[in-house]
């Protein structure tokens, strides 16, 4: 089956690399706020080591929620079974879903932080304080996850380029900036 090359099921390296190297260019500029934040919280992370040890976590998860629900939002538009209606009961299953993984998992890294940090820090912060620190910092990034998810995908899709080449890069690197930034705010505010 020849696909047109102009149609969202274009394979035409050409029209990939049109429309993926300008974002990818913007994307790893955004990025380097990530690096720049955490370079800032030297002095956060030396004194709680333990913080420096949730970080790739922390970041890693908020962006996997964000791809899950963007594949799953790829998919169903390229099936033409969405149309982003807010009455849809599929999608807000779906956010659920991803809310209710998003409190799961960042309860499961205090908990596990804070055995580690017994372990090899002497446990300088305590398990409240990191339950605290985790989901407050964790459940903001889902929801930012959540909103870039549904954002990138329709624009994509109404933009005419395939939402699954954009979706998972761009949520994943905004979500790595705004957990970045949100869970050293959090730390901070909360230990000193």
């Amino acid at each position: 089956m020849v696909v047109p090359s102009g149609s969202l099921g274009s394979w035409e390296w050409r029209t990939i690399v049109g429309n993926m190297f300008p974002l990818l260019v913007v994307l790893s500029i955004i990025v380097l706020a990530a690096g720049i934040t955490l370079e800032s919280a030297e002095e956060l992370l030396e004194r709680f080591a333990i913080l420096a040890v949730m970080v790739p976590t922390m970041v890693d998860m908020g962006g996997n929620l964000g791809a899950i629900l963007s594949s799953r939002l790829s998919t169903r538009f390229h099936l033409g079974t969405t149309e982003l209606d807010p009455r849809d009961r599929v999608l807000w299953a779906n956010v659920l879903a991803i809310l209710a993984l998003a409190a799961t998992i960042f309860t499961a890294l205090a908990f596990g932080a804070y055995l580690i940090g017994l372990v090899l820090f002497d446990g300088p912060i305590g398990l409240a304080t990191l339950l605290f620190i985790s989901l407050v910092s964790g459940m903001s990034v889902a929801v930012i996850a959540v909103v870039f998810s549904f954002a990138t995908t329709y624009v994509s899709y109404r933009l005419g380029i395939d939402p699954d080449d954009t979706t998972i890069p761009v949520v994943t690197n905004v979500v790595d900036v705004f957990g970045m930034v949100i869970f050293i705010g959090v730390s901070w505010l909360v230990l000193f």
